[in-house]
């Protein structure tokens, strides 16, 4: 399976680690960064993992920031992305179970090392259930404006 990574500058430890993780799982990546402590800001990095999910380069995508809202709130804008901001394993597996995410976005002001390692095992290792789930997703696409 192949992976985007980003990261903004608050994320970018977690980011790392989560980086050595899916390699551990015999995985592929593509690493965004960021790559050093200088301030940037999370859209950029949302928007290149994004793109790669969205025009299926990618399979999966993890977004790090401060908090994770950020990133989950820049990669919601673009079309047929899910991101989910996960902060327990129970949320990764849902968000994947239930709601077919394809972003995973998390916080390292927020989760550990160990937990956010666990969160993304269990994201990645989590199949879509379908079912009554899948018509739920196409009334999402379905969306285009809310008035």
């Amino acid at each position: 399976m192949r992976i985007a990574l980003g990261s903004d500058h608050a994320g970018r430890a977690l980011r790392q680690g989560i980086g050595k993780v899916i390699l551990g799982l015999g995985h592929e990546m593509h690493d965004f960064g960021s790559h050093d402590d200088a301030p940037v800001s999370y859209v950029d990095f949302a928007k290149s993992v994004a793109l790669e999910v969205q025009h299926q380069r990618c399979q999966f995508g993890i977004l790090v920031c401060g908090t994770g809202l950020g990133v989950s709130i820049a990669a919601n804008k673009f079309q047929n992305i899910r991101a989910a901001l996960c902060s327990h394993e129970f949320l990764a597996q849902m968000a994947r179970a239930h709601n077919d995410a394809n972003i995973l976005c998390l916080g390292e002001r927020l989760v550990g090392a160990g937990l956010a390692e666990s969160i993304v095992k269990t994201f990645l290792s989590t199949p879509f259930a379908g079912g009554r789930h899948q018509g739920r997703l196409d009334q999402l696409a379905s969306i285009t404006e809310v008035t």
